[in-house]
This record gives C-alpha cells, structure tokens and sequence, in this order.
C-alpha cells in the first residue's frame, strides 16, 4: 500500500535543494499534481493539497523541511471526522456492514470482529446475506477461525433473521453485534429497500459501507450513492494491500463525507488496521507506524509470556516448542507484508515478502512435520538429536535426512542471531555483522 506514493513523495522532496527558490517549488509542485491525479487522487483533492503545500511554503520560506512538513500537513487536512470504532452507549453496538458484491464484506465482517474481540469485547457475526450461495457458510468458517459466536437461521428472510439476532443478542449480554448483509453486482432498488429496512429495524449504530480499493473511482461513486440512499458512518477500505497507488485513501473522506474508519491491509483475519490520519501520514511519508507495530504485538504477546521467552533466549535455550508457539503468535499479528509496511524504511521489503506465507510455506511446513515426529524430549533439547534419531524422524515425517540437518542448522542460527538481538547491545551488533559481509562481498 502507498508504494507509488510514498517513493514519489521522497523523490520530489529531495528534488528542493535550495532556500527561497520559487522555480524549484513550481517544478515541484507541478511534479506532485501529476503524481497524485497519476495514483487515482480525486481532482479536488489534488487542487487542495497544491494550494495548501504551495501557500505554507511561501508563508514559512521555501525548503527541502519546509516543503515536507507542508505536504505532511496538507495530507492530514484531507481527513476529517470520526475514527476507529465508537461504542454505542448501551451495548450491543449494532453494526451493518454494507457494499456491493465481490467488495470483501463478509471477511471484513470477520476482520472486525476479530480486532473487537482482541479489545476485549463479546462478539456476533449475524449471516444476513442470503444472495451468495457461499456466503453464510463462509462467516461460518471465518467465525469459528477466529472463536466468535455465530447466528443465522434457516427459512427466514434477510429482515427476520437481523430482528430475531438482536433479540438473542440482548439476552446473552452481547457487547456488539455485526451484521454481514447481502450486497449486488451493481446498485439497485431492492437492495437498497433491504437495507433500509434492516438498517431502520434494527436501529444501528454504525452502517459501514466496505470498499474495494482496487475498484477506483468506482467504488466512491458506489459509496456515494449508498450514503445517499441509506446514510452511511463509515468506510472500510478492503483489498488495500494490493493497491500500489492508494490514493483512494486520500479522496473518500472529501468526496463523500464520511470517515474511513478501518483499512484491511492483507489477506490474514489480523490485517484490519484502524485508519488514524497521523499514522497513515507517517506511512505515506515513508515514517511508518511504529505505533501501529507495537499496539499490533502486544495485542496477541502476553507479557509475562515475552519475558520468559527473553529470558530463555539470553540463555540459550530457546526450542522446538518456544518456536511453534512463536509461529502462531505471528499468525495472529497478520500478514508478513503488512507487519513489515509498519517498520520506518522497511515498506519497501514488502513486496519481497508478500508470499511469504506462514501456513503455506514449504520450509515451514517441514519444520514442524519434523517436529511431530519427535519426543517432547527432543523438542525440548534439540541438542540431543545424533545420526539414529534423525533418521527416525526423517522416516515419521516423511522427509530425508538432509532435510532435517539443514532444518535443524537453520533454527540453530535462528536461535544464535536471537540470542544476539537481545542482548544490550544486539541491534548494534547485527548491523555490525551485515556491515562486514557486505564489505567481503565488495572485496
């Protein structure tokens, strides 16, 4: 997300290298209108920016800081209104999560769930999309993935099955409900008369509408009209890990008036971010969301959990079995893409990780093949493992004996290298150690 941009941005900062030179800002200038209109940035939105950037510029003195502190400023004015997810004040907060089909209305469904109940909140996703055969049994699946409870009913119109969920959610003392409606190939009357009736029958409190990133301009139109017809409180950007523009972000708020309030950055249940002017500012400026990271890390990290671990990797003792707990922690967190768009100059990295796949990676998948096919003993101490052993394993696991020397040699690196990070001065020293091999390679 934000890679056209976020390069484009440092290239034309760059390109003002001296104080008060008005030709550089005008080339600049006329260089930013091109980008931004290039990466889908909505006409008026792109005027405004210029205007912003151009008279900050001249008010304060031109400048390569002045200049991007300008434009840093001019894209947060862009966004106005509410953030996050607001809580009604008596719960359930009754959610409807609205859009055209094929827009990931349903996953985004589960997605917030999932984000609500790490907040602590008691969630359930209601199946009021009876128009997609898959649909039901697809937020089916996803709500069991991620242990929520579930609601749908057969026989029942899309209408009686949202009223009779408010019901049962009421008297199971619920904190907030969400409610997957059923959406089209395109705008109609009957799909608006629906969701108007289960909108207005249910009282909710929050209607968002789930865009397709990838949709364009398109998508906002569709948005528009939504908001028109039934009133909407919210965006929820979908897909926008694969728009490499993401100017969709900079245009919704001001074309259609209502906040985004959520942006699924990836595939995973974990990649819904909350959509915070200053961090996405942070990201499209190559800055980041450290924030983000960290809120994202302990989240799904137990503390006291993290303390042992540090503690047995200062030891060396780090094993198979800190290793696969390890492995789900990280699945909880998201996608490898997305974790890595959070980190200050790494943004880049994230293509090159992007199929990075920690449920479908092959080396992955023959670590912990091999695993199972040990003793608790030996996942404790993999110390122990000689020539008999490893061809004992080799054969539970299907793998060749080769495979697992090479498997194990890897964890025994892995495991050094963090031994080293967490030390006190383990981030200097890995530096140090890239430093030198790249100064050998040169040689």
């Amino acid at each position: 997300m934000f890679d056209t941009l976020t390069s484009s941005f440092k290239g034309i900062v760059n390109k003002i290298r001296f104080q008060d030179d008005e030709k550089a800002l005008t080339r600049t200038l006329d260089e930013l209108k091109k980008i931004l209109l290039k990466n889908d940035v909505y006409h008026k939105v792109t005027r405004e920016i210029l205007l912003n950037v151009e008279s900050e510029c001249k008010k304060n003195g031109i400048g390569r800081d002045i200049f991007k502190k300008a434009l840093e400023n001019s894209l947060l004015g862009v966004f106005s209104g509410n953030y996050g997810f607001n809580f009604a004040s008596k719960p359930p907060t009754i959610v409807l999560m609205v859009g055209l089909q094929g827009s990931g209305k349903t996953t985004s469904s589960a997605k917030l769930a999932n984000y609500l109940k790490l907040k602590g909140k008691k969630v359930l996703l209601v199946a009021c999309d009876l128009q997609r055969l898959a649909a039901i049994e697809q937020l089916r699946q996803l709500s069991s993935e991620i242990e929520v409870d579930f609601f749908s009913l057969d026989n029942k119109n899309s209408l009686e099955i949202a009223n009779e969920a408010i019901k049962y959610s009421k008297d199971s003392t619920y904190d907030v409900v969400i409610i997957d409606t059923a959406g089209r190939l395109a705008i109609n009357s009957e799909l608006m008369k629906e969701l108007k009736e289960i909108k207005e029958n249910v009282k909710a409190d929050e209607t968002f509408y789930v865009l397709d990133s990838l949709s364009g301009q398109d998508a906002v139109r569709s948005a528009e009209s939504f908001n028109k017809e039934i009133g909407l409180s919210g965006v929820i950007l979908s897909k926008f890990d694969s728009d490499t523009k993401g100017g969709i972000a900079l245009s919704v708020t001001k074309q259609i008036g209502v906040p985004i309030r959520f942006i699924g950055s990836g595939e995973k249940i974990p990649d819904l971010d909350i959509f915070l002017p200053d961090r996405i500012v942070g990201r499209l400026m190559g800055a980041g969301d450290v924030v983000g990271f960290i809120e994202k890390t302990t989240a799904v990290v137990d503390e006291k959990e993290a303390k042992r671990l540090t503690k047995k990797i200062r030891k060396g003792n780090f094993n198979f079995v800190d290793f696969l707990e390890q492995l789900e922690s990280i699945k909880k967190m998201g996608s490898m893409k997305s974790l890595i768009s959070m980190m200050p100059g790494l943004g880049a990295m994230g293509d090159a990780l992007k199929n990075v796949d920690i449920d479908n990676s092959k080396e992955i998948k023959n670590i912990k093949a091999m695993v199972s096919s040990m003793t608790p003993k030996e996942r404790e101490n993999p110390s122990i493992l000689n020539g008999s052993r490893k061809k004992r394993i080799a054969n539970g696991c299907g793998l060749e004996v080769s495979d697992i020397n090479r498997s194990l040699k890897q964890f025994e690196s892995a495991s050094k290298m963090a031994k080293q990070m967490s030390s006190p001065n383990g981030v200097k020293n890995i530096m140090n150690m890239i430093k030198g091999a790249n100064l050998n390679k040169m040689r």
